[in-house]
């Protein structure tokens, strides 16, 4: 399964199901209680490895 890469609509869902953007310098850093931090890379897009490391991170898949 293809994950998605594009950041914009990664931050997007990371903020619409609570995640809060607290810091960053060359990348962003969101918490949610519960959850180990996410680092997002200020890039438009990611590699597909990230993407699925990110996607694992925040509970999207297993």
């Amino acid at each position: 399964m293809q994950r998605e890469t594009n950041t914009s609509k990664i931050k997007a869902r990371l903020e619409r199901e609570g995640w809060e953007l607290v810091d960053g310098t060359k990348h962003d850093k969101y918490r949610k209680p519960g959850f180990k931090p996410i680092m997002v890379p200020r890039h438009r897009t990611v590699t597909p490895g990230v993407a699925q490391s990110i996607a694992k991170a925040a509970g999207w898949t297993k």
